[in-house]
């Protein structure tokens, strides 16, 4: 009794054996002095947009913020009660970074890597400490900066000056959104209720 395969592999000794098919080149390429350039000028491209998306923050053309105006902000879809909680320093900081004596570029790289290192270990809520800079001959020059970058981090949900035991208008509450990791046990967590 033959199976299958014995009859398929008798079939395929009549006639010959197994031949690959012959296959016609579709597109003919061609090097060239052109395409060189123009995949130079894309690689310059596309390693200046990475150095952009490194760090989006810059420390050109921010907003000069006094020493004693608080700092606030709240993207649309935060709740007013949550905010409100920010504000006032009932949330449990979890991470802080002092930004004394950093210059803006310095400032600039530590507020980035903190927030991305506040996004992996899970964090909520972190203080930034940046001094109010008074009595200098560019007042508030951190804050300053603080004020315009914290708005352009996706992950930054809010931020306000803090109260007066961490810092007061020296130091600034950050909320920041949920991990993926936080955000599907809590849903598992929900579900399990009902």
């Amino acid at each position: 009794m033959n199976s299958d395969s014995d009859t398929f592999q008798q079939a395929l000794g009549q006639l010959g054996g197994v031949k690959p098919l012959a296959q016609e080149r579709r597109v003919a390429l061609q090097k060239g002095a052109e395409p060189q350039h123009n995949q130079r000028a894309r690689r310059e491209a596309a390693t200046a947009e990475a150095s952009v998306e490194l760090n989006p923050l810059t420390g050109e053309g921010v907003d000069p913020v006094d020493p004693w105006d608080p700092l606030e902000f709240k993207r649309d879809g935060v709740q007013n009660g949550v905010y409100r909680n920010l504000r006032l320093g009932k949330y449990s900081v979890d991470a802080r970074l002092d930004l004394h004596r950093h210059t803006v570029e310095m400032a600039r790289r530590a507020v980035l890597e903190f927030v991305r290192d506040c996004m992996a270990a899970d964090v909520r809520c972190a203080l930034i400490t940046h001094g109010k800079g008074e009595g200098r001959k560019q007042p508030a020059v951190l804050k300053s900066c603080v004020n315009a970058w914290l708005p352009q981090l996706h992950e930054v949900l809010a931020f306000h000056s803090a109260q007066k035991q961490h810092g007061g208008l020296g130091a600034t509450y950050v909320l920041l959104r949920k991990s993926e990791r936080k955000r599907q046990d809590n849903l598992e967590r929900h579900q399990r209720r009902w």
